[in-house]
This record gives C-alpha cells, structure tokens and sequence, in this order.
C-alpha cells in the first residue's frame, strides 16, 4: 500500500484526468475568474460491491493505513447502496467517501455478471499500491453492460471503469475571489458546462451544513469484448462547507444530496 497519502492522491488524480478532462478546463476557469491558483480538493468518491473481496472495507483499508478513520455511515435505499465517509486528523487532506452495491437485491442475471466479473480480479491485486486507480480487471460484453443498466447505473458504471475516483471535488471555501457555490455553478454554466440538475443545481445548503454541485460526467470510450462504446466516465463536484453551531466547519455529508450526486454519471 502507499506509504504517503500524496503518493495516492497523485496517482487517483492522474487517472481521473485521463478520462475527465473537463477537470483541466475547470481548473483553468477558475485560476482565471477567481484567481486561485491552488484547489484545495474537499473529497473523492470511490465505488465498489458489496462482495467480500472488493467490498467498502477493502477500499477502505488502503486510507485507513495512512492514518485515516473512518466516520459516518449512509444507506442508499433505492440505489441499493450503503456508504462510509473517512477523514484524516491532518484536515487540510481530503475526505474520502466510498460506496459498495448491495448485489443480492439485484436480479439473479445482474449477480452473476457481477460475481463473474469480480472473480477475474487476482486476491493480490486489491491489496496493491494502485489498485483503488487501476481501472477494470476483466473482460465484459456491451451486452452484459446493457443488462445491468436496465437494472442500476452504478453497477453498468462499474463495469464499465472499474476502480478509481468517480470524481474529486473542489473546495468551495476554498476559493480565492468567489464563495459562493451559486457563483461558481453560474460560472461554469456560462463556459458551457451542464450540471446535474437532479434535485436541483444546489443539493443541500446552509441548513444542512453542506451545499454540494457536480458537472454531468464526461464521456471517453470503453473497449468491450465484442465492440466500443463512449460512455459516461467520471464528473466534478463542488462542495461548500457551513459552520456548525460549535463554530467549527461541518466535514460530514447528506445522504439526501449524495445520493442525487450518484447521478452525475447517468447514461441516460
């Protein structure tokens, strides 16, 4: 496992910018419009299956040794999911919220593509430095992606990009210039951006502690058994923190504002 945190966050990075790069543009956007030069990144967001071998805990294990500890607990209900939240003591590092499928309340032929496709991954690999940015460990049909999309976006998500960020996302409070989350989502819209619109351009707010927005993901091409598709591929989010009644800043998140930041890479 990494022996730095650095370490690992360089190497989710450059993965995600490898099929996201809107990130470059937004970066470049807001050195120009709010002259920050530094994005301080809030948190990443990692997916996964509620299977032993690749389950939340596993994902977790590789933060966990770099001193992180894991915080709050989420279920997803109707997107199957359950969810943990980890922080570092050092709270300028950034959070770290991962996913998992619950697979058995999936159909019978949605399960057995998924337990096939995880049994291609080699036990090794998920305790290995790169793993959580290592992207897909298995061959799958357009037909097995199709199959599963009828029935969740995140698990066709998944085996579509396998392991790696979904997103990070950008400090709001951060920001030199602008500190206001409706600022930014004007500005992005203005340089062409879409946001996920689920629930409205702003999840959440002051009375929950928390104001998040994400870009609709962008789109690269994945390479099936039996043909090419371009498919959604990952997203940037936007996260404004409020002060809670201790005066310190919030650092958890709101189920009822993440589970419509799972839409962001919607195929449809």
């Amino acid at each position: 496992m990494h022996t730095t945190v650095s370490d690992l966050f360089a190497g989710l990075w450059q993965d995600y910018i490898s099929i996201t790069p809107s990130a470059h543009k937004i970066h470049a956007l807001l050195a120009e419009k709010t002259a920050t030069r530094n994005i301080v990144n809030d948190h990443i967001a990692l997916r996964t299956f509620d299977i032993e071998k690749v389950n939340l805990h596993k994902l977790a294990a590789h933060f966990l040794a770099l001193g992180y500890e894991q915080k709050g607990d989420y279920d997803f209900v109707a997107k199957k999911l359950t969810a943990v939240h980890l922080e570092h003591p050092d709270t300028t590092v950034p959070k770290v919220f991962i996913s998992e499928l619950r697979v058995s309340q999936l159909s019978e032929q949605a399960q057995s593509i998924i337990h096939r496709i995880v049994e291609q991954i080699k036990p090794s690999a998920v305790n290995a430095d790169n793993f959580l940015y290592s992207g897909t460990h298995w061959q799958a049909s357009s037909d097995e992606y199709k199959a599963l999309l009828a029935e969740s976006e995140y698990a066709a998500w998944m085996l579509a990009w396998g392991y790696r960020a979904n997103h990070f996302t950008v400090s709001i409070n951060h920001l030199s210039d602008i500190h206001e989350l409706e600022d930014v989502n004007t500005m992005l819209k203005h340089a062409g951006f879409k946001l996920n619109a689920s629930g409205g351009e702003i999840k959440g707010g002051a009375d929950v502690c928390l104001a998040q927005s994400s870009t609709m993901a962008d789109h690269a091409q994945v390479a099936f058994t039996d043909t090419t598709m371009t498919l959604p591929s990952c997203f940037y989010e936007f996260a404004q923190r409020y002060a809670m009644q201790s005066g310190e800043l919030y650092q958890g998140f709101v189920a009822a504002s993440a589970d419509k930041i799972f839409e962001s890479t919607n195929a449809s």
